[in-house]
């Protein structure tokens, strides 16, 4: 199946990484202007989902549509595995996390952290997921290698696939396929809600500005001597535009995901604000380690030691936390002294 975003361009690439950095939430980034790091406290408040408070009891059987093309029938959530960070995040904030029996690596939220492993950056071991004997088992379209995921369906196991978030926009479709899946749709319905009033209350707190603040996504991983820039498909444009930002790649001209970062790359998007994962912002050495990468220490950003962070784990989720994630950007973006 084909591959998009973050998890087609860098699957190889996040697992070394994140073998080499470690699983857990992270914390933000070293070295910030200030002498302190405002993502370390936005991404303390990301470390844990919150359920709903009346979740819904599972009415089965369901048979719902698969985004590669199968109906899928399903019996049973007793045993719950999903295949993302974002799917498991849904999951436990439905109030299913109870049933939930195996994650993903990229879900560092506290209530998931000491279940198995069974993914690494949406590599699926097969093996690892039928020894759990799960029940129902939920992947991405970017969930691969095709091989396992086939394996997983031909052992029996119903196998629902959802699409990938790109935007704000998919953030309620993602709840409700995953909440129909499992067969709480009152549920999904709740959380949508929930979620959606909670983008629209930071959306209406964002400073007006007569200038947008030109902000660059970089996905930098020094461990394995990845620097790359995002572009119009990396995921982060949406949020940034959300947070009444432009994205400086995109609108310099990137229409692809990523692109490796050139000093004449980032001369052109000119930057006012890095925007960086938190562990990436780590594996470089801080603000100080991302300012060697060509051509950033040119770039008005790093003049200003203006790096936004957000915690890996939860930036590009579009999930139920995407409100926690705009209101961590918007208070970096326009905090006190910007």
């Amino acid at each position: 199946m084909r591959r998009t975003r973050l998890a087609g361009a860098l699957t190889a690439v996040l697992a070394l990484a994140l073998g080499a950095t470690g699983c857990g939430d992270g914390g933000g980034g070293k070295g910030s202007g200030s002498g302190t790091d405002p993502a370390r406290g936005a991404a303390a408040t990301a470390d844990r989902v919150e359920p709903l408070a009346a979740p819904a009891a599972p009415r089965l059987p369901v048979t719902v549509p698969s985004a590669d093309g199968h109906p899928v029938t399903i019996t049973s959530t007793e045993r719950i595995v999903p295949l993302s960070g974002s799917l498991n995040e849904i999951v436990f904030t439905l109030g299913l996390g109870g049933k939930v029996v195996a994650r993903d690596i990229m879900a560092t939220f506290e209530q998931a952290e000491k279940l198995p492993v069974v993914t690494r950056a949406h590599d699926v071991s097969a093996e690892s997921v039928l020894s759990l004997r799960p029940t129902v088992v939920l992947a991405e379209s970017t969930t691969g290698p095709a091989e396992a995921v086939a394996q997983i369906r031909d052992a029996g196991i119903p196998l629902v696939v959802v699409k990938p978030a790109k935007a704000l926009a998919d953030v309620g479709a993602r709840i409700d396929a995953v909440a129909a899946a499992l067969g709480v749709p009152d549920s999904g319905t709740a959380l949508r809600k929930r979620t959606q009033e909670r983008i629209d209350a930071v959306r209406k707190g964002i400073p007006a500005r007569q200038e947008k603040p030109r902000v660059a996504f970089l996905y930098v991983r020094g461990t394995a001597a990845v620097y790359l820039l995002g572009g119009a498909e990396s995921g982060a444009s949406s949020l940034l535009e959300a947070a009444g930002a432009v994205d400086a790649g995109k609108e310099s001209g990137l229409t692809k995901d990523f692109t490796p970062i050139t000093s004449e790359a980032l001369a052109k998007a000119a930057p006012d604000a890095i925007l960086v994962m938190s562990k990436g912002l780590d594996s470089v050495g801080g603000i100080d380690g991302l300012a060697k990468i060509p051509g950033v220490a040119e770039t008005p950003a790093s003049a200003d030691r203006r790096v936004v962070t957000v915690d890996d784990g939860v930036l590009l989720n579009y999930g139920p936390r995407t409100d926690q994630v705009l209101k961590s950007l918007v208070g970096q973006l326009y905090g006190e002294g910007r």
